[in-house]
């Protein structure tokens, strides 16, 4: 088997960067990845470039990673350009790790980038989540995630928030997790509260502004029992990481190579909802532990999807940090801040960190990467020698449509 090491990583702050284009903030990632590394545009064989909503924002419709990498010096090689929605980032990785493994080459790039922040005109920065779902039969997809959400109807005066689709689905779907397992609003909170408190620590963050259990609670209600700082935002930014084969980690700064002990990407199938146990990030996690030769039991830290702050509930139970219907609990009792028994987003996760679409899964990469190195400053998990990130991406039936589990190790 080969084995493979990241050898350097990088990212922007993630924001509203008005003042920085998609090429700046490439070249930024890079850069940052390249030096972290001790590495030269030259030493790349291949690259793979993840965007999702350039051909909305500017009109970019192909070969996105040819224009954002050739100003750089990226010239000759293979550049792939992935979209495969919020989980762009992470297959990235996944198909440059694919690459080596295949002996095409023996370092590749995986970056990812979005500019999701237009001021002048909004109706692209909402346009961008029309497409994440079946976009021939969008009544069906509502309806049966709304159907969800039927077990646990809004108090009144709940009934309307602020309209936003993708919330409302994932509102339905904590509707009905809170219905059969009894988690409440005061957990979901909890959740929150714990990642904006962690992103305080993360000067990268979108957002660094410490929040109590009751002032999330109170936020503008989006569609019940979500709130606004239960919800991820729209937002700018890059990340990148440069990976290499166990032959060729001798070029780089060795010491701080990290090893990708598992990278499994799957799509979705066609099941209940109540059918946890096929869950499609639960099937990725089960496959990763297995390749990488571990049980969550041995996860030190952890970043997950957390586009609502439930779905990192969720995400905890299919990652198999507690049993099923437990992720409330779990945070509520202060296991995933840091300091905890398994600390979850440290970085503040999407929720606060930001949410730039392609970006967010490498990402998650980035933050992990620091820590099991040692070098997440304040925010840093004490020990942390394994480390897991679960990256999902659209929706196709009662789940996401594609999702990716990634485990590194020092």
């Amino acid at each position: 088997m080969t084995e493979i090491y990241i050898v350097g990583v990088g990212m922007t702050r993630f924001g509203k960067l008005t003042d920085q284009s998609l090429k700046n903030l490439v070249a930024t990632a890079v850069d940052q990845a390249l030096q972290d590394a001790g590495a030269k545009v030259s030493d790349v064989g291949a690259a793979f470039f993840a965007n999702s909503t350039q051909a909305i924002m500017d009109g970019q419709h192909a070969v996105r990673g040819q224009m954002a990498l050739r100003p750089l010096g990226f010239a000759g090689i293979p550049i792939v350009n992935v979209e495969n929605a919020c989980a762009g980032g992470s297959t990235a990785l996944n198909q440059a790790a694919a690459y080596l493994k295949a002996g095409v080459t023996d370092v590749a790039l995986a970056v990812g980038v979005e500019k999701m922040v237009d001021l002048q005109d909004k109706r692209k920065s909402s346009a961008i989540f029309d497409g994440a779902w079946d976009v021939h039969d969008v009544d069906a997809v509502i309806g049966s995630l709304a159907r969800i959400g039927d077990r646990m109807p809004p108090p009144p005066g709940k009934e309307q928030g602020v309209k936003s689709p993708f919330m409302e689905l994932y509102a339905s779907m904590t509707r009905g997790h809170m219905a059969r397992f009894g988690t409440t609003e005061r957990q979901i909170a909890a959740v929150a509260a714990k990642n904006h408190h962690h992103s305080t620590m993360n000067p990268l963050s979108q957002y660094q502004t410490d929040m109590t259990i009751d002032e999330v609670l109170a936020g503008t209600l989006i569609s019940w029992p979500l709130t606004l700082p239960m919800c991820s935002p729209v937002s700018d930014g890059a990340a990148a990481a440069l990976i290499c084969t166990k032959e060729a980690l001798k070029r780089f700064a060795r010491p701080r190579a990290v090893k990708l002990l598992a990278s499994v990407l799957v799509s979705g199938s066609d099941r209940d909802w109540s059918e946890f146990d096929r869950h499609l990030c639960r099937k990725a996690a089960t496959q990763a532990y297995e390749k990488a030769g571990i049980g969550p039991e041995d996860v030190s830290v952890a970043e997950v999807h957390d586009a609502s702050s439930f779905a990192e509930i969720i995400q905890t139970e299919n990652l198999g940090f507690c049993e099923l219907g437990q992720g409330g609990w779990l945070a509520e009792r202060g296991e995933t801040s840091i300091g905890g028994r398994i600390p979850i987003n440290p970085s503040g996760g999407l929720i606060s960190k930001g949410h730039p679409i392609s970006a967010t899964g490498l990402g998650q990469i980035h933050e992990l990467t620091l820590q099991l190195r040692g070098d997440a400053g304040a925010r840093q998990v004490q020990g942390a020698r394994i480390a897991v990130a679960e990256n999902g991406g659209g929706f196709h039936g009662v789940e996401e449509a594609a999702a990716v589990v990634t485990v590194l190790g020092r």
